[in-house]
This record gives structure tokens, sequence and C-alpha cells, in this order.
């Protein structure tokens, strides 16, 4: 299969390496440096794409990619806020389109169980929640659609909770959460690839579930594993699309 890397960062380059060992072949890759290459002539030359790259490059991105008719993972979040115009478009195209805000196979495992959880936690209203989040210093966007996603899948689950707010330390400052609302409480460390927490707590104990990342590699496997996955489809798609648990 041919790639298209679109963000060669640290995530592009270990991505390169998996997709190499996977037997596919980079044929384009686009860094900071020659941005002027991503063009529709040659992302033709890929059988699929896989974006890594920037918040305010992405929606960008993603119109080229529909323009090529090149199928795209994309694993930068922060333009969630268009998800539905884009989805929109790559429908009424016949594009194709996975996205996620996390490719870990181990953080979709725990995407998973914390939606179980939640559902359980509508029989016990003494337990309030909090997710806490922790990411590297290099990291713009806050919350990160890892922790967004974990929130998310709460308030699907638990009647007593309907929105998120965040908190990023040393930045924001809630003066009170809500009922209603499940406080994301953000943290920027360097070198901590990623770690979220779920936190139930109640006057007499707490339950704790938690995913720590020790490094970038599960990340990038599941995105070229992804890209296998939606090559030769149409449509629009979740990474939870892939996976089929009981």
């Amino acid at each position: 299969m041919n790639i298209a890397l679109i963000g060669y960062g640290k995530m592009g380059q270990i991505i390169e390496r998996f997709a190499i060992e996977r037997g596919h072949e980079i044929v384009l890759k686009i860094g900071s440096k020659n941005l002027e290459e991503l063009t529709v002539s040659n992302l033709k030359k890929a059988d699929v794409a896989i974006d890594f790259s920037l918040p305010d490059s992405a929606i960008k991105n993603i119109y080229t990619c529909f323009e090529a008719n090149v199928p795209l993972v994309v694993g930068t979040t922060g333009w969630y806020g268009q998800l539905q115009e884009i989805k929109n478009e790559c429908l009424s195209g016949n594009n194709s389109l996975l996205y996620g805000s996390n490719f870990s196979i181990g953080v979709n495992l725990f995407f998973h169980i914390n939606g179980v959880l939640a559902k359980i936690m509508n029989d016990y209203p003494a337990y309030d929640v909090q997710v806490e989040e922790i990411h590297h210093t290099q990291k713009l966007d806050a919350p990160s659609g890892t922790a967004m996603t974990i929130a998310e899948g709460i308030i699907d689950q638990l009647d007593r909770k309907t929105e998120w707010v965040n908190e990023l330390e040393g930045q924001t400052e809630l003066e009170v959460v809500k009922q209603d609302q499940i406080l994301i409480a953000s943290q920027r460390i360097e070198n901590i690839p990623g770690t979220h927490t779920v936190i139930y707590s109640s006057e007499v104990d707490e339950i704790e579930i938690k995913h720590t990342a020790h490094n970038r590699a599960g990340f990038a496997l599941g995105a070229v594993v992804a890209a296998e996955w939606l090559k030769n489809k149409q449509g629009f798609y979740n990474i939870s699309d892939i996976f089929n648990f009981k």
C-alpha cells in the first residue's frame, strides 16, 4: 500500500517506521518545510493518507485529500467543531475519512470500559466523576481529544451529566463546576506521552480507572492499522468502527 504522511514530526516518523515494517511504502512526506508539496497531483500517488499535523491545518488537509479522492486517516484533533460539516462533505462527495481522538488499541479498550462503568454508576448517585489528562508541553490543544471522548462517553451513559468543562492548569481556573458538568482537568508536563484518568468520588471512597501511554508507538501502530482497514472503503468512520467489543 502506498501511504502519504501529512505531518512528519515525531509521530509521523514513528508511523513511517511501522508502515515500512508492515510492508507499505511512503510515497509522500509533508512536514513544516515542504507544505507546498501537499497537492492533489502528489496525493494521487497514494492509496491512503495519514494526517498527524496541527489543528489549524487539519481542515485544509482534509479538503485537499477529498479533492484528490484519497482515503484519509485523521489523528489530528482540535477540529471537531467542524465535524458535521466535514462528514457532510465526505459523504456527499463519496470520499473516505476515518478519524479518532486516539488510535491506541489500549485506549480504545479504555473507552469501552469507561462507557460500561458510567452506565453502572447510574445506580450510585453518591459518586461524582472527574476526568484528568496529562500530556507533553508540545500538545497545543486542551483538553486532549482523548479526554473529550472519555467525557462524552460518560455523558452518553450517565444520566446526571450533560456536558463537560475544561480547566488547564496554570492558564484557566473555573469558579464552580455545576452538578451536571464533568470537569476535565488538564496538565502539560514535559515528556509525558499521555495519561488519562477517570475518578468517581464519594464521601467514603474513590473508584479510579487509568490509562498511561509509555510512548507514542501504540498511537502510530494504530494509525497504520486504521489505514489498512480504510483502504478501498467509502464513508465516514470513527476509530471505534474498527473494533468489535462484546
